[in-house]
């Protein structure tokens, strides 16, 4: 059946409308009829209400529908001429006994409105057209109850009026009612023709108001004016279809215009149509509407509204090509039939079908203006050459006259069709052959007739090759495993019947699967099809999650699959009402977000969510446990973070926050164990200060020091490692929830544990303790410093936590050297643990050397105290014991034991090394320690130590660092010392320099204080404004 290009649904400038006017009919006001053609028993009136004008006279009535675009009138029907009524005849309305009193009219037009504004609303196609015209007629309501109560003599305006809007509105009822029953895509196919009746009724109700002598009618001012606004608005209205519906029928159009269009181009016309109607894109749904629209179309033909029946035919060929069209059996029995009344062998083309410039089957032949038909790209380069003659006569060609000779064109396709047919059916041997060289040539064959066209992947798979292909999978040669999972992917896309044949084949889901695990190549082949798959099948959904849940993969493996878009069907799964599913999906989940990289997608694409629900709400223990772990693998993911990159948190909300931690209390211990460690990882991601701040608001110290007792192992090294991390920039205010038990706990921890992270994990806890005589004397009280001390020898540890593990035993163990408890201090130092803090000053790490020289100054501050005087010696002075050596800086007698003294104990040259390293708190700490040698009366003699050591042009060094509270200390030191006179004369010029440059770029304390020192050195004069 030839198209010819017209608009669907549209009658006049492009073709003939599917919804036709009347023919002979009783309405004839030139639009498209309604889509049932009401009979003057529906209408409620007679066939002269139809036939009725508005216009004053014939003549003018029929120019309006010509200038109109209207239908032109066919005149008055055979009834209305046996009836005697000539087609010029106006209606008297007013005084008609068709119609009783003027006020039962009215009343019969209010009432119609009122109908027609409630069933516009449950209308199926436009409307917003439908609405739109119902509240133009609402506001019509006034006038006519204000008409009701006035006392009416004939008018011919009020006579026309009432005829035409009684009409008008009864057709717009009967209209609405229509679109409110008749089949949805029946409907959507004359969208255009319906807003384009709405659009005319709307016009002539408008024209008919000017009609009315309002001012004789004695009608209220106010109704006048409504009524002259409305006359306008209605005048100017347009109503046109929407914008989806008219994207669907111009791709029908196109569709019908090409004439070979192919499945997918179908199956996506059936989905949008479907999506347009509100009705469900599934199979089942799809086909009932489809037939209902077939049924629809035959009660057209019935009608014998033969140019609606041709374009629905048209249509309906068009959608016939889609999936959901006809069942899978009977598109295989049609296909059987068709390929079994063809011969075994190819057909040669016939010599028309030739091009006679490229001696090649033609594919978009054109004839020319000699009659002669050529290739299209073959003549339009024959006449770009320069070539005017025909090649074929040598007759002159007019290069503007190409006619596409569609005959032939629908001849060589149907001829080729034939011909693929054949040659697809002739190759099943080959295939099953089991010569590798012969299979993998017959499967690159069929490999490019399913890229050709989508018919060709339909024979395909009618052929039945798909179990064949399924078994080629097991082959022993990789390139045939390979190719067979190639051609199975092309054959499931955008194929229903495909999906379901290959999960129909025994274990062939199973044989696809194992390929995740392949080579990534195969891999992402597989997950591909899998996908593919799933989007029928829920089972291939399950068996696709519980193989992942259970295959050992490689990272490559894992990122591949994710890459590749398993993610949204495992989410999907996740949220499945099945359980099997839901602790399958997790699973998969689970095993697939180890690698951080696929946690951080899974995070970003929205996993978090639904498996916190699941770990809140739902009720097996079994679920729990996959689901914790899989979210510790999530929050894992976020410690890998780029700095570089858009951050990522695993929890966004302070609920979720909440939520998941006070589950700990309230799941089993693996649970609590995942829980306990995702917190610690999220402590360690860049979202840590706000996670810490959230744990402390919800009392997570007094939830998890409890846990730290317990018998579990695993539970309490997770609870002492995440109550590490919490304590952190403690606050006082800890001690309301720690005592000496928790201290015992500590040190019981530190002493048995085999877990090296743990024992660190509950020596930094001791560590981050405030530094006060109560947590020192629980020390003391539990037996503490051995139990530390035995970590601080470098010599005794190895391994991955060897720095962590020294950097918070020197923390712990800190709490002994505080001045504050000479008595702590003396323990300690008996034990050895000040060489041990000198040794630590060569450590690696940072912390462990800060740490170190800050313990150093806490034990030197105590040296001037605890060294002792020197005895003075009684008698003869060579029978005396020999004098004991006095300290040059404390000027007495000092011991490493007994007063702590950095002299004794050799600490000063390491300290001095510390003090020229990079790190300023380290350099700070160092200092610290070296400026206790000169507090008070110790200056001079320190200040010499200090500059035995050279340590005082390190200190001026430090007057450059980009730390002005580093360099205020060394600023306050330097004053003392300068006020040596040896000292001032030896580095007083070395500090000049970085002294001025602070007196211009420090900030107000630092200034004052190196103008002070340039005054001692008279650069500056004492009552320099510096001050």
């Amino acid at each position: 059946m030839e198209f010819s290009r017209r608009r669907l649904g549209q009658k006049g400038i492009e073709g003939t409308s599917v919804i036709p006017p009347p023919r002979g009919g009783p309405r004839d006001h030139g639009r498209g009829y309604p889509l049932s053609v009401p009979s003057p028993a529906v209408a409620g009136f007679g066939d002269q209400c139809w036939r009725a004008k508005w216009s004053p006279n014939q003549g003018d009535g029929e120019k309006r529908e010509k200038k109109s675009g209207r239908w032109p009138s066919p005149g008055p029907s055979p009834d209305a001429k046996q009836d005697g009524i000539e087609h010029r005849m106006e209606l008297n309305v007013l005084s008609s006994p068709a119609f009783g009193t003027a006020a039962e009219v009215l009343t019969q037009i209010i009432e119609c409105i009122i109908e027609i504004g409630i069933t516009s609303k449950n209308v199926f196609i436009e409307k917003e057209c439908f609405v739109k015209l119902a509240n133009y007629l609402e506001k019509i309501i006034p006038l006519l109850k204000e008409l009701k109560t006035k006392r009416i003599s004939n008018s011919d305006g009020l006579n026309k009026f009432l005829d035409i809007l009684n009409r008008e509105v009864k057709v717009a009822r009967q209209l609405t009612e229509d679109c409110g029953k008749r089949n949805k895509v029946y409907l959507l196919m004359n969208c255009r023709s319906i807003s384009k009746r709405l659009e005319d009724t709307t016009r002539e109700i408008s024209q008919a108001l000017s009609l009315i002598p309002l001012v004789t009618l004695d009608i209220s001012s106010g109704i006048i004016g409504e009524i002259s606004q409305l006359r306008e608005l209605m005048q100017t209205a347009e109503f046109k279809a929407a914008l989806a519906e008219e994207e669907i029928l111009e791709k029908i159009e196109s569709g019908i215009q090409e004439g070979n269009v192919d499945r997918s181009y179908a199956n996506n016309l059936l989905h949008s149509i479907a999506q347009a109607v509100g009705v469900s894109t599934e199979q089942s749904a799809l086909k009932k509407v489809f037939e209902e629209f077939k049924s629809e179309i035959e009660n057209a033909h019935l009608r014998k509204n033969h140019a609606e029946a041709k374009q629905m035919d048209q249509i309906i060929a068009l959608l016939e090509r889609a999936d959901a069209a006809s069942l899978p059996h009977e598109k295989e029995l049609k296909y059987l039939t068709k390929r079994n009344s063809l011969a075994t062998q190819p057909l040669e083309p016939l010599q028309s079908f030739i091009c006679p410039i490229t001696n090649e089957v033609m594919v978009d032949p054109v004839e020319t203006s000699s009659g002669h038909t050529f290739e299209r790209s073959a003549i339009e380069q024959w006449f770009a050459a320069g070539n005017n003659l025909c090649p074929f006569t040598e007759t002159h060609l007019d290069p503007l006259i190409l006619w596409p000779n569609r005959t032939l064109r629908k001849s060589i396709e149907e001829w080729m069709d034939r011909n693929t047919m054949i040659t697809i059916a002739s190759m099943k041997p080959k295939l099953l052959s089991g010569e590798e060289e012969e299979v993998l040539h017959c499967m690159g064959q069929l490999q490019d007739l399913c890229e050709q066209r989508d018919i060709h992947r339909e024979w395909v798979t009618l052929e039945n090759y798909i179990p064949i292909l399924i078994g080629l999978l097991r082959d022993r040669s990789r390139d045939i495993r390979k190719h067979a999972l190639v051609l199975l992917c092309i054959l499931a896309k955008d194929s229903d019947d495909a999906k379901e044949r290959i999960t129909r084949v025994d274990n062939a889901i199973e044989s696809i699967v194992r390929f995740l695990g392949s080579r990534i190549a195969e891999g992402k082949l597989a997950v591909a099809l899998l996908l593919e798959l799933s989007k029928r099948s829920e089972d291939v959904k399950l068996v696709m999650a519980t193989t992942l849940a259970e295959m050992e993969l490689t990272d490559h493996n894992k990122s591949s699959l994710l890459e590749d878009g398993v993610l949204g069907s495992l989410l999907h799964l996740v949220s499945h009402s099945d359980t099997k599913m839901k602790i399958a999906a997790v699973k998969a989940l689970q095993n697939l977000s180890s690698l951080p990289k696929n946690g951080m997608q899974m995070i970003r694409e929205g996993a978090v969510h639904p498996l916190l629900n699941l770990l809140s709400h739902h009720t097996l223990p079994a679920l729990w446990e996959e689901v914790a772990a899989t979210l510790m693998h999530l929050a894992i993911s976020t410690t890998s973070q780029d700095l570089d990159e858009t951050q990522v948190s695993l929890l966004e909300s302070d609920e979720d926050i909440f939520k998941l931690f006070t589950l700990i209390t309230l799941r089993g211990r693996t649970v609590q164990q995942s829980i306990l460690r995702a917190f610690h990882a999220m402590c360690q991601s860049p979202s840590a200060t706000t996670i810490k701040a959230r744990l402390k608001q919800c009392s997570a110290v007094q939830l998890l020091l409890p846990l730290c007792e317990l018998d579990d192992l695993n539970v309490r090294a997770n609870a002492v490692k995440l109550l590490c991390c919490l304590t952190e920039d403690v606050e006082s205010n800890i001690l309301e929830h720690m005592g000496q038990k928790s201290i015992d706990t500590l040190l019981r921890i530190i002493g048995t544990s085999s877990d090296i992270e743990e024992i660190a994990s509950a020596m930094g806890i001791i560590s981050n303790l405030p530094k006060c005589p109560q947590i020192t004397e629980w020390l003391l009280g539990a037996g503490g410093l051995p139990v530390l001390f035995r970590f601080l020898p470098v010599s005794n540890h190895n391994g991955s936590h060897q720095n962590q593990l020294i950097e918070n035993a020197v923390g712990a163990i800190s709490h002994f050297s505080y001045p504050t408890n000479q008595q702590s201090q003396k323990k300690a130092a008996e034990i050895g643990l000040i060489p041990v803090l000198i040794q630590l000053l060569e450590s690696s790490t940072r912390l462990t050397r800060r740490q170190a020289a800050l313990s150093l100054a806490q034990f030197s501050a105590s040296s001037a105290i605890l060294s002792r005087p020197v005895p003075k010696r009684h008698g003869l002075w060579c029978f005396s014991p020999p004098p004991e050596t006095r300290c040059i800086v404390h000027r007495g007698i000092c011991t490493v034991e007994s007063s702590f003294c950095l002299m004794e104990a050799r600490a000063v040259e390491p300290l001095v090394r510390v003090l020229g390293e990079s790190d300023l708190e380290v350099c700070e700490a160092a200092l610290d320690a070296l400026l206790t040698l000169i507090e008070g009366e110790k200056l001079q003699s320190g200040s010499k130590m200090l500059a035995e050591a050279n340590a005082i042009p390190l200190m001026i060094k430090l007057l450059g660092a980009p730390s002005p509270g580093l360099q205020e200390k060394v600023l306050t030191s330097l004053e003392r010392i300068f006020r040596l006179a040896e000292m001032k004369h030896t580095y007083g010029a070395s500090s000049q320099m970085p002294l001025v440059d602070l007196t211009q770029m420090g900030n107000g304390s630092t200034r004052s204080l190196a103008a002070r020192i340039l005054a001692q050195l008279n650069v500056l004069p004492a009552q320099s404004s510096y001050f």
